[in-house]
């Protein structure tokens, strides 16, 4: 019999709570957490209830505000970005340097949210934040070449992000976008992070950094925070959906804008036999439960290598490790070691679970379906935001999991005979942020390479959104606006010579870095 599991001390959610109220007592109260706008933490709007995904114990819900007052917040917001963009570099520079000393002092902390609020495992959580701390730290050390002939924006930055990486997306453009002269606004994502973003935004605030952090409903709060005539500029991370109304509105605007939205990723096999090293990655591709921007859950495989393929991926995906992020056998035990936890919430992992058996039903074939048995739960713990590793072979047309990301642990498998075929499924979606073409001849790679519609590609490795210097974007539909990373993260929110073009996806030009 299996040793029962045990919360590891001192890691619940009251006692996350506890500290959050020692640690800044301004923005958290008793029984919620606080909008910070006017430089100044307001008790207004109503608050939802919130579950956590781990186990559905309540946690923190956002305080959601109506329209009319986030667009006075938005106005206070441009009136702290009127006198933040002629500070000095030198003083932006030691505030947002003393921002990223308090996050790291507090890092244990706001990984521990992080688990609570959207159900990372410890290991994520805690790179989630590191990522966010490092990534900001290469752009205060190198700064001045990149604002070299460039001012801040007419107005400040208005950021809405999904909910998977407060940290080392979030605040971590947000830091650059102040660095680089702008007042922030960010609002909270609908699914989680309310109270990781909270902190994080107090820690800051505390260094006169002019943040502006609101909670509210996207479609009340877009006529603020997307259309205001205040805002000088949207960066906007979430799906296709949602991305293209914000697009609409920024295009007839004619506002400065950041779109990042969803694409199916796609992992190509042609012509391959390094098997070993596809299996040693199958488990890394499936960190966080492939809730990432840059998860890879489509594999289109050369027919031939099919049998060599499910050779070398089954074994793998049967080694994943799911589970309560927090559940250990011993109280001093570390964190326990997992590939994920759970999906943001029993919504979602319903939403996943009625797409597989939809699938199924039209004739997908399911070639891995895992079972709880082998989970790592508390006793009696709410398990219905879990949902457990799937992969399926040729899912009909007519599924979602056939052209879309599925952002859940479900892989999808299409086979082909040609490399017209290939590229056709490879490009699916129209468009991706990432893709990767694992053949043994790099003649055959550098060949087909250009044609995957993705704004990286790897050669046989998967790859990632990056940070420092690293660029980001997408082709396609997966992207709309300035392109972002290293130079041009500072680029997107800056004003350059008359008549720069920005590397991006706009409207009216397509310009690659």
């Amino acid at each position: 019999m299996a040793p029962t599991l045990t919360l590891k001390p001192g890691t619940s959610w009251p006692d996350a709570w506890r500290r959050c109220l020692a640690v800044a007592p301004e923005a958290f109260r008793d029984d919620r957490v606080l909008n910070l706008w006017n430089g100044a933490w307001q008790e207004d709007g109503r608050v939802l209830p919130a579950v956590s995904p781990v186990d559905g114990s309540p946690i923190a819900g956002p305080p959601r505000l109506d329209g009319t007052t986030a667009h006075r917040a938005v106005c206070a917001a441009l009136d702290q970005h009127r006198a933040w963009r002629h500070l000095p570099l030198e003083e932006r520079r030691a505030r947002v340097a003393a921002t990223l000393d308090a996050l790291t002092e507090h890092r244990g902390l706001l990984a521990l949210l992080l688990v609570w609020e959207i159900g990372k495992p410890w290991r994520l959580a805690q790179a989630d934040v590191d990522r966010a701390i490092d990534g900001v730290r290469w752009y205060v050390d190198g700064i001045e070449p990149m604002l070299a002939g460039r001012t801040p924006l007419d107005g400040p930055v208005s950021n809405i992000a999904s909910w998977n990486y407060p940290m080392s997306v979030l605040v971590h453009t947000m830091l650059v976008q102040a660095l680089a002269g702008n007042a922030v606004i960010a609002k909270t994502p609908t699914d989680g992070g309310v109270a990781c973003l909270t902190l994080a935004c107090a820690l800051a605030a505390r260094e006169g950094i002019p943040v502006t952090l609101v909670s509210g409903s996207g479609g009340e709060l877009s006529q603020a925070l997307v259309r205001a005539p205040e805002i000088g500029c949207v960066s906007f991370v979430g799906g296709r959906d949602t991305g293209a109304a914000v697009a609409t509105a920024v295009a007839d605007l004619g506002k400065r804008h950041v779109l990042e939205q969803e694409g199916l990723n796609t992992w190509g096999i042609w012509n391959y036999s390094d098997w070993d090293t596809l299996t040693a990655l199958i488990p890394k591709l499936f960190d966080y439960g492939k809730q990432r921007c840059t998860a890879y859950p489509r594999f289109v495989v050369q027919r031939h290598l099919f049998d060599a393929f499910l050779a070398a991926y089954l074994p793998a995906v049967r080694t994943l490790r799911v589970g309560h992020p927090l559940a250990v056998k011993q109280r001093d035990d570390p964190y326990p070691e997992l590939d994920f936890g759970p999906v943001i919430n029993a919504a979602k992992a319903k939403e996943l679970r009625d797409q597989v058996a939809e699938a199924i039903e039209r004739g997908a074939v399911p070639l891995h379906r895992a079972t709880p048995d082998d989970a790592r739960f508390l006793p009696g713990q709410d398990t219905s935001a879990y949902v457990q590793p799937v992969t399926l072979l040729n899912p009909p047309s007519s599924s979602p999991l056939h052209h879309a990301e599925p952002f859940g642990p479900v892989d999808t498998i299409v086979l082909v005979d040609t490399e017209a075929e290939l590229l056709a499924a490879m490009n699916a979606s129209n468009g991706a942020l990432v893709a990767t073409l694992s053949t043994d001849d790099r003649a055959t790679y550098d060949r087909l390479a250009p044609h995957i519609r993705a704004f990286k590609v790897g050669h046989g490795a998967p790859r990632s959104r990056g940070d420092r210097h690293e660029l980001f974007g997408g082709l396609g539909a997966s992207w709309r606006g300035a392109f972002v990373g290293g130079d041009l993260l500072v680029r997107a929110v800056t004003r350059g010579p008359q008549g720069e073009r920005l590397p991006g996806n706009f409207p009216e030009y397509q310009l690659l870095p």
